[in-house]
């Protein structure tokens, strides 16, 4: 009697232990991580989606904030399935290092998904950014003035000697660490924090 109340306890631990297997590993949609880059901008990364993922990175440095929108396919990739929280955490170990979250990289890339399809890398689709005091006006408003802001760089007739010189710095600069489409705007700031 007891050898088959051993038995029957060990079926049951074991067909319980069954049951958890089968069971499919949390996704992480929605799931929210926060963390730094090198030149300390506070960035979040929020996942979601299920076969086809997005993830959306939003930072905020001084004076102004950034976002951009990568999508792929990482469950193509085993060791995703496995355990998505790692492979989102080995994103933000990568984003840490560099000083603008968004900077030109056209996909992130693991270490635990290297031998993976091409199109398990997730792919830049989007970028933006927004200064803070232009934020509460609407968008074709803050399109309009940074033109402006380029064009009156040079407005200060005092500015020759010294403020040419940063003026190409700051250009020299934002050519080397920004994107294409922002190096007025970030010469500009560049310009101003080096003044």
């Amino acid at each position: 009697m007891k050898s088959f109340a051993l038995l029957f306890l060990v079926v049951i631990c074991g067909v319980g232990g069954l049951g958890q297997k089968l069971k499919p590993k949390k996704r992480s949609n929605g799931e929210e991580i926060k963390f730094r880059t090198k030149s300390k901008d506070v960035c979040t990364m929020t996942m979601s989606g299920d076969d086809e993922m997005k993830l959306r990175i939003e930072c905020k440095s001084q004076g102004m904030s950034y976002w951009c929108e990568f999508t792929g396919k990482p469950s193509v990739c085993r060791a995703f399935r496995n355990n998505p929280k790692i492979y989102w955490n080995q994103i933000a170990a990568e984003l840490r290092k560099i000083p603008h979250a968004c900077e030109s990289m056209e996909a992130l890339k693991t270490t635990m998904c290297q031998k993976a399809p091409p199109e398990a890398l997730m792919r830049q689709i989007a970028a933006g950014v927004e200064l803070e005091d232009l934020a509460n006006q609407e968008k074709p408003v803050q399109k309009a003035s940074i033109p402006v802001r380029e064009a009156g760089q040079n407005s200060d007739p005092t500015q020759h000697g010294q403020g040419s010189e940063n003026e190409t710095e700051a250009m020299k600069l934002a050519r080397e660490h920004c994107w294409e489409s922002l190096h007025g705007v970030c010469s500009y700031l560049i310009g101003i924090f080096r003044g």
